[in-house]
């Protein structure tokens, strides 16, 4: 059975009459990406200040490896690399230095913390950007140094807020396939963040929160079993011209289907039913070009809880 890296009981917090945190119940697993999805105000960032010791919970409890975070600040610290979504680094330190500085700051030796730095900057691919002053470093770039400084003492837990911010198309591939080679060597991930398409490619589950609270897994289940949008286009015609024949093939009446551009938009319950949609397409002759769904199941989860659906 999988042991849980990270454990969250009954979790609150507030700020005078701010109750940013209401209710969190959660279990991330060891040896999987686990993202946490909610919208601005929800209560993520001061969650991950409560996994990360930084803010104590007003009440219920935390574990990180199984170590109380209140209690044993410094034992949770040296299992967790904490990565928040602005960099905060010592902008006089080269990106190297600051590397080295926050290795020694995690117990490491001179030497160990110079040599971590260097193989760090090769893994974030700041190599040759190491004797450069962190202040002149692209948001992008600082996100990257970030992940470096999270991973110098070589921790079993991440706690990553917005990894992917500011990061070009190939710096995100590289990002996910970073998160799951480290999964894949037994450690925990957690990652928040609000570019959920690039979430659902790297994540094995997801945390849903709402107005400070874990959404269940019941009304998640139901949520993500919804109806979803497919985007259907033929070869060589636009969505307008598409859209009779389209649904003649599925029994649908025309007047029902949004067009966008060059496609036709058709809501399938599930996945066996888009499915069958294609096979009648596909038997009624139609060249079908493209047949895929408009949102990822994270986002289409994602706004159909956010948009109050019971």
């Amino acid at each position: 059975m999988t042991n849980a890296g990270i454990v969250a009981e009954g979790v609150r917090r507030s700020f005078g009459n701010v109750h940013a945190v209401r209710g969190v119940t959660f279990q991330a697993p060891e040896g999987a990406v686990t993202g946490l999805v909610g919208p601005n105000g929800a209560g993520k960032t001061t969650l991950l200040l409560m996994l990360a010791s930084l803010l104590a919970p007003d009440a219920g409890t935390i574990r990180i490896g199984g170590v109380d975070p209140v209690a044993e600040p410094a034992a949770a610290r040296a299992k967790l690399g904490w990565m928040p979504d602005s960099l905060g680094a010592w902008p006089s330190l080269s990106a190297r230095e600051t590397i080295t500085v926050t290795g020694r700051l995690s117990g490491l030796s001179p030497a160990a913390a110079t040599s971590r730095a260097t193989e760090l900057l090769t893994t974030v691919g700041l190599e040759t950007l190491g004797g450069a002053p962190a202040r002149v470093l692209s948001r992008g770039q600082k996100q990257r140094l970030g992940l470096a400084r999270a991973l110098v003492h070589d921790p079993q837990v991440l706690l990553l807020d917005e990894p992917a911010s500011g990061l070009d198309p190939q710096a995100r591939i590289d990002l996910r396939l970073l998160l799951r080679a480290l999964a894949a060597e037994g450690r925990t991930v957690l990652v928040s963040s609000h570019i959920l398409s690039e979430l659902e490619e790297v994540v094995d589950d997801a945390v849903f929160m709402m107005q400070g609270e874990t959404v269940s897994s019941e009304r998640v289940a139901e949520a993500a079993g919804r109806a979803r949008t497919w985007r259907i286009r033929l070869a060589g015609r636009d969505g307008v011209s598409a859209a009779l024949p389209v649904a003649q093939a599925l029994g649908l009446d025309v007047a029902t289907l949004p067009v966008d551009r060059r496609d036709v938009l058709v809501s399938f319950e599930g996945d066996a039913a888009a499915a069958a949609g294609l096979t009648a397409l596909v038997s009624a002759g139609l060249p079908v070009a493209e047949f895929s769904a408009a949102s990822g199941i994270l986002e289409h989860t994602f706004l159909d809880l956010e948009g109050g659906a019971r």
